[in-house]
Formats: C-alpha cells, structure tokens, sequence
C-alpha cells in the first residue's frame, strides 16, 4: 500500500482524531474513507453536468426524446 504525507495545523490534527475516535475508526482510515467519498461525490456531479450539457445541446440542435411507450 503507498503511503502520501499530508501536513496539517495541530488544532485540525486533534479533531480528525476525536472524528476518527467517535467513528471508531484510524486516523489513516477516516481520512481515506472521508477524501475518497468527497472526490467520488464530486467526480459523480462533473460527470452529471457534463451529460446534462451534452442532452441540453442535443435538445437545441433538434434531438428528438422518445417516450417509454415509443422505445
């Protein structure tokens, strides 16, 4: 597994402890489980306005959207 050094102020160090304590959890694994969550969260919501701007320009150059009846 790779290990990544990340510098943090010693008032953030403390209450990313006492989260991962209340989570009963490590210090490594909460800050994995909550920056992975946050990136994928914010991945899923590029990819969902990329594709909403894709169908809206569809839509502008005379797309057609069939109902589920027609498919």
């Amino acid at each position: 597994m790779a290990t990544i050094t990340l510098k943090v102020s010693e008032q953030d160090k403390v209450f990313m402890q006492a989260m991962a304590k209340l989570e009963n959890v490590s210090l490594s694994e909460l800050i994995r489980h909550k920056t992975l969550k946050a990136l994928e969260d914010e991945y899923d919501a590029r990819v969902a306005d990329e594709s909403l701007a894709e169908y809206e320009e569809y839509l502008a150059n005379g797309g057609e959207v069939l109902s589920w009846d027609d498919l």
